[in-house]
């Protein structure tokens, strides 16, 4: 490509912030940028990134159509839910117009095992329109390829566990919201743990009329039986709440928490595979005490047992950065909803990221 790379933004609150201007920073420029909050609707994007004024104003959803018709940007990033039925509308005008899009959203990392026909609907329509649909961001490395990565380097492998925190106060109301942060325990039971008391004939049937809500690691060991090819035999979720002893303010969700009420949830979610590998892993989401901190933690256990411990790690900076690198390989991807999983390895861009485009 002889010319930066031209991207839009769906979505214009905390993430964008910084993946717009990482998209600067790489080399590429922002043409378009839309949300539907009406707080943001006419701000130029140099107020939201911090910056000097850019001259794109932000527009609404509704404009999204027409504007990406009419300047057929390179590809779209989307920073706004968290599940697919949220996403199917912005995904869709993308594939629609021949858009590529990347995705922050977490179900949209695996999403075959848990809206199979919306992610079937975008896929055809990608592929018609010549495009690539995916989502990635923190779980592509720390949940996803740093464990493929250590899998070859294993002799043999019994059990993948791993455990993963993150603050739900740095990704907004929405993710906070279906955490069921806030929520007495009697309302987490019934709105958001019920959900997992059920057969595997009824998760089915659920994931079939596209109503399942998978919890993040449900996507994640999908992702992962897909790169390490593994055959899935069986998979189960259960939602736990999290609580703290004392009150907590959630600037997020503009309220303080009572003690002892849901500030958020741990799921925790087990695959049995045919070749007898099993994985279990754990994210917890929830607003923080002061003294607590992200952390990701795995281990891989057989020949040899391998553990990696990550403390701290900067989850929003590092969520975009994927998304922002990402964005070579999703244009040369081949068309339709592609998971990340059969593109290469994530690769830091020296270069501007115009120059790893092949098309």
């Amino acid at each position: 490509m002889k010319r930066k790379l031209q991207v839009a933004q769906f979505g214009c609150g905390k993430m964008s912030a910084y993946t717009m201007r990482y998209v600067y920073e790489k080399g590429g420029e922002i043409i378009a940028a839309f949300d539907q909050n009406p707080a943001v609707i006419g701000k130029d994007i140099g107020d939201i990134i911090g910056t000097g004024k850019k001259g794109v104003r932000v527009l609404d959803v509704r404009e999204a159509d027409k504007t990406l018709a009419s300047l057929k940007p390179d590809a779209c990033i989307i920073t706004t839910m968290s599940l697919m039925k949220d996403l199917r509308s912005a995904f869709l005008v993308c594939a629609k117009n021949g858009i590529n899009a990347i995705s922050t959203c977490e179900e949209a990392f695996f999403p075959w095992n848990s809206s199979f026909a919306i992610t079937k609907e975008i896929d055809d329509l990608a592929k018609k329109n010549s495009c690539t649909i995916c989502g990635a961001g923190y779980q592509d490395v720390f949940w996803g390829n740093l464990i493929a990565t250590l899998a070859g380097a294993t002799h043999n492998i019994r059990k993948i566990r791993g455990k993963s925190s993150y603050n739900v106060e740095d990704y907004g109301i929405a993710l906070a919201q279906v955490h069921g942060a806030g929520l007495d325990l009697a309302a987490f039971a019934k709105e958001i743990a019920a959900a997992d008391n059920i057969s595997p004939a009824e998760r089915q049937a659920l994931i079939d009329k596209g109503e399942f809500l998978p919890s993040y690691m449900w996507n994640v060991n999908g992702w992962l039986c897909e790169r390490l090819g593994l055959t899935v035999k069986s998979q189960t979720q259960k939602c736990i709440p999290q609580t703290c002893r004392k009150d907590l303010r959630s600037e997020t969700l503009g309220m303080t928490i009572p003690a002892g009420h849901a500030t958020g949830m741990s799921a925790v979610v087990t695959t049995e595979t045919e070749e007898g590998i099993s994985i279990e892993t754990e994210c917890i989401g929830k607003v923080y005490a002061p003294e607590e901190f992200d952390q990701n933690d795995w281990t891989l256990m057989g020949e040899p047992d391998t553990q990696v411990v990550i403390n701290r790690p900067a989850t929003v900076e590092l969520t975009c950065a994927t998304i922002v690198n990402r964005l070579p390989d999703v244009i040369n991807a081949e068309p339709g909803y592609i998971t990340t999983d059969k593109m290469p390895t994530n690769r830091y861009r020296v270069k501007p990221l115009d120059a790893y485009v092949n098309r």
